[in-house]
Formats: C-alpha cells, sequence, structure tokens
C-alpha cells in the first residue's frame, strides 16, 4: 500500500549525499503506523464487543460493563486515528477503506445486539443503518462530481449515537435510564436530519458536475 508521500503535505524535501533524494521527500505512510493501527484495533474490538454483550443471555450488568469499556475504547480510536493520519501525513489506501468500515461494524453491531435483546426498537436499528448504508452509496454516485465533506452536524450526530449506544449497553436504572431514552432520540433527530442534508448535497453537487460536462462538451463541440 503506498500512502501520501510527505512532500505532498508541505514538507520540503532533501538530498542525501551523492544527489539522491533523502528520506523526508520520499518518506510515504507506511500500512503499519499508529493510524492504521487503531483502526485495526477498532476492526478487532467489534467482535469482542459483540462477545462481551451478549454473555450470559445479555443481561450481566458487569459483563455489560466490560462490552462498554470495548466499546468507549473503539469509540476513543474512532477520534484519533482520522486525526492522527492527517496530522501526519499517514493516509494510506487501507486506511481509507478501512477506517470507515470499522467505525460502521462497531455502531452497527450495538444497534443490533441491542435490538436482539429487546433493550431497542428494531425500527431505530433500522432507520440508523439504513441511512448510513445509504449515504455512503450517496458518496460513490456522486464521486466523479466532488466529494461531499462531514459536516458539523454529521460530527455531532455521531457523537450522539456513539453516546446513545454506550448508555443502552450499560444496565443503567432509575434517571439515568431515562436520560438514555432522551440521548438516543437526539440521536435518531439528528440521523434524519443530517441524512436528507446529505442527499440535498449529492443532488446539488451532481446538478453541479452534470451541468459543468454539458458546458465543457458544447465548448468542444465548438
Amino acid at each position: 500500500m503506498t500512502g501520501v508521500p510527505a512532500s505532498a503535505g508541505g514538507g520540503t524535501g532533501r538530498h542525501a549525499p551523492g544527489g539522491k533524494l533523502g528520506a523526508a521527500a520520499v518518506n510515504q505512510a507506511s500500512l503499519w503506523n499508529i493510524a492504521n493501527i487503531l483502526t485495526m484495533v477498532r476492526l478487532l474490538l467489534v467482535p469482542a464487543f459483540v462477545f462481551l454483550l451478549l454473555q450470559d443471555g445479555g443481561y450481566d450488568p458487569v459483563w455489560r460493563a466490560w462490552a462498554w469499556a470495548a466499546f468507549a475504547v473503539a469509540m476513543i480510536t474512532d477520534v484519533f486515528d482520522g486525526h492522527l493520519a492527517r496530522a501526519y501525513n499517514l493516509v494510506t489506501d487501507f486506511g481509507k477503506i478501512a477506517d470507515p468500515i470499522a467505525d460502521k461494524a462497531i455502531m452497527a453491531a450495538g444497534l443490533i445486539c441491542l435490538s436482539a435483546l429487546g433493550d431497542l426498537p428494531w425500527w431505530v436499528t433500522a432507520l440508523i443503518l439504513f441511512r448510513e448504508l445509504g449515504i455512503t452509496l450517496m458518496r460513490f454516485w456522486v464521486i466523479r462530481h466532488g466529494v461531499i465533506p462531514a459536516s458539523r452536524g454529521g460530527k455531532l450526530k455521531t457523537l450522539a449515537q456513539g453516546t446513545a449506544v454506550g448508555m443502552y449497553v450499560l444496565a443503567l436504572t432509575g434517571p439515568l435510564a431515562t436520560m438514555r431514552f432522551w440521548v438516543m432520540a437526539l440521536a435518531v433527530a439528528l440521523t434524519v436530519i443530517t441524512g436528507l442534508d446529505y442527499v440535498r448535497q449529492a443532488i446539488l453537487l451532481r446538478r453541479r458536475g452534470l451541468a459543468k460536462e454539458r458546458g465543457t462538451a458544447g465548448v468542444t463541440d465548438r
């Protein structure tokens, strides 16, 4: 796998003795860098999280606390791996593919398990997963016209979903159980709102792209 050259990030290359380009200029992100390792850890945490959550029928508070710990670590690594990849020029093809897969896998595992245990309505799980899959397919639909950037609302949605799922994983009672309901309600609302906004952006991006292609084709035909 080939990452992004360090020089592409704006760094100045140095020449080694003999006129050869120094390592600083040709340094490329290795597959085994810290960002990718964190992504791999998150992928490995998915089956571990499911195993812990479903132990003893899925209702043992101790096992669910361990499952929450695994989920929390996965969410934390999600914050750091992308930041490290961009900050230290550690972007690789593997990371571009594996990072979103890991993000969606841990969230999907949590939602499906919670619904299977009867803690979360299936319609909530279906809505969130449909939105995530739909937006992913939509990105591919318009990718030749441009990239839909992650919005602030999307980041808030991810935070709300992670917080809500984490609270449902824990065996909470009383006021905290009521609070997690409202956190999940917020997550569902943000899921719908940001999903509709992404649809709007995708349609506009595709329209602009097609208009530009038609304009270019008209100029070429003259």
